[in-house]
Parts: C-alpha cells; structure tokens; sequence
C-alpha cells in the first residue's frame, strides 16, 4: 500500500553510481539462479545507517512497504522480489520458494559490502528475513519482524479466515460488498494472471487496515496503486515453521505487530516472542496488518529507535 504521502515521494533518479551499491535511486543486479542469470532489483532511498527491507506477498510489487518517516533517519534498502516488477521471472512458477528468495536476499546484502546490515521483513518478508538471519546470522547487526509469524499451515490460515471472517461480519450490512472477500482470499489466483491477482488485493485490502473506511481519503490512491503478480503465488514447498530454530537467533530482534492485523496479529508476534524471549515486543493499537502506513510516527518511533539504540 502507498499511502498519499509516499506517492508524492518518488525515488531519485535511476541513474545511480555504478561504484556505489549504496547510492539513491534504483539498481540492478544480476544474480545466477540455476542455469540462468535473473536480474534482482532494489532501491535505496535515505539517509544514515543501512536497513535491508524485504516486502511481504508472495508476490505483492514492493512499493506499499515505502517507509519516508524512517528513510529520514536511515538509508533503507528496499528488495524488489523478483517475479514482481521490473524484477526478473523464474522459469518456473513453482521456484517461488523461500529458499529462492533467501538466496536473492543475500546476493544484494553481499553485493551491498557492508559487514553487517539491519534487516526488516514484513509479513512474508518476515518469513524470510527469519529463515535468512537463521541461515547468515554473521551478516545481520539486527533483525525487525514486522507483522509477521514463526509458522504458517493448517492452524495460521484457519485462524486467518476465521478473523476475515469476523470483519465481513462487522461490515456487511455497511459494506455489502465484503461478502465476498473470504471466498477472494482463499482462492489461488490464475498463475499468469497479474490483473486478477491485482484486483483481489486492491478489493480486500480494507481488511488489511484497522479502520480503512474511517481515513479513505488517505488510503483510497494508495490502494489503487497495489499491484500483484500471480506467479509467485504458486511456489511448492510445505508450510513454513522456525519454532524449533528461532532459540538458536542471538542477533538483537524487535518483534513489531499492528494490535488488528488479520492475518500476522498479536497471537503470533507472541508466540515469536516466546521463542526469543530477549526481543523486545512492540503491539501498536488501532493498526491493522500495514502499521508504517496507520501509524507512521509511532512505527518509525520503534524501529528507529530499536535500530539505532
């Protein structure tokens, strides 16, 4: 989501310096994934120590993760996955894994030439940064687990839906047109069907907020501007679960929930919490799945000053 601020924040100019992975604007890099070279976009924007951010999805474009307040106290890197965006596509539709992603991941922290970053994954972006600080713990001076969870599979979507469908309960009789967002989020979009995939999450993206209908006016560009790409949609590989791994983490980690996500809410943020009982646990109120953009002050505030403390 791009809220109206972050749409009138475009990034500087692509022309980047070539000799500075580090400098504003927008950067390719070409990574060798099988049999095949496939570029790896990312874009860099800010100021001051360097934030890794990986956006959530699978398969959602990066610019809804846009964070401005913090960008002005931190030079953020923001991963544009690939199979999404001007990002390049894997041959096949089912290499959409979290290994797949782990690897891109390092290749740009790698490439970047730092010691050690700050990496912040949001939602899916968080299973990742998960399995990334597991796997490369020496590269990471801190981690942000960002409206996130330790697992997914049966109970983690069941719980989802079951929260969905609450809020269609709450709505319906205001909104009719919720009735159908249970069904739109259960159902695995066509795989090379990008407009589908797109217009399934700028419908149920209301869910996503605490009160989208209460700030439309804020929201209503930013929601118009999602977009998803449907192929990544489709990676094969079983649920994902670090319980058993996370107590092995020992780089400093702030576990960052909206107290109305749906889907990442606090019930797995403290279960995360319980696994790393030495992170510090933030719950902000009145924010929903998208708390950079409902609470934007009170977000930089915590990872600000979680990052640079």
């Amino acid at each position: 989501m791009v809220n109206a601020e972050q749409g009138l924040m475009p990034l500087p100019s692509p022309a980047v310096d070539p000799r500075d992975p580090l400098s504003p604007g927008t950067h390719t890099l070409v990574v060798r994934h099988g049999e095949t070279a496939v570029d790896q976009r990312y874009h860099v924007a800010g100021t001051g120590p360097v934030c890794v951010a990986h956006s959530g999805g699978p398969g959602i474009a990066w610019e809804y993760l846009r964070m401005p307040e913090l960008e002005r106290s931190m030079t953020v890197v923001y991963i544009e996955p690939v199979g999404t965006g001007a990002s390049g596509r894997l041959a096949d539709p089912s290499d959409y894994t979290l290994a797949t992603y782990t690897r891109f991941l390092h290749a740009v922290i790698e490439h970047l030439g730092l010691a050690e970053v700050a990496l912040l994954g949001h939602s899916h972006g968080g299973f990742i940064a998960q399995r990334y600080a597991l796997d490369h713990p020496g590269r990471l001076a801190s981690l942000v687990l960002y409206d996130t969870s330790p697992v997914t599979g049966e109970e983690f979507w069941a719980a989802a839906v079951a929260r969905m469908e609450g809020f269609v309960r709450r709505h319906v009789d205001e909104r009719p047109e919720v009735a159908t967002y249970v069904t739109r989020l259960t159902t695995r979009p066509d795989r090379s069907d990008d407009d589908g995939a797109t217009e399934v999450l700028r419908t149920i993206a209301p869910a996503y907020f605490h009160d989208y209908w209460g700030r439309e006016k804020e929201f209503a560009a930013g929601r118009a501007a999602l977009r998803m790409y449907a192929a990544p949609a489709w990676g094969a590989e079983p649920p994902f679960d670090v319980r058993g791994e996370l107590s092995r983490l020992t780089v400093p980690t702030l576990i960052l929930v909206g107290a109305d996500d749906f889907i990442c809410g606090p019930h797995w943020a403290r279960m995360t919490h319980r696994l790393l009982p030495a992170a510090r646990l933030v719950t902000l109120e009145e924010a929903g799945h998208l708390v950079h953009i409902e609470r934007p002050e009170e977000f930089t505030a915590a990872v600000r000053d979680f990052l640079t403390g």
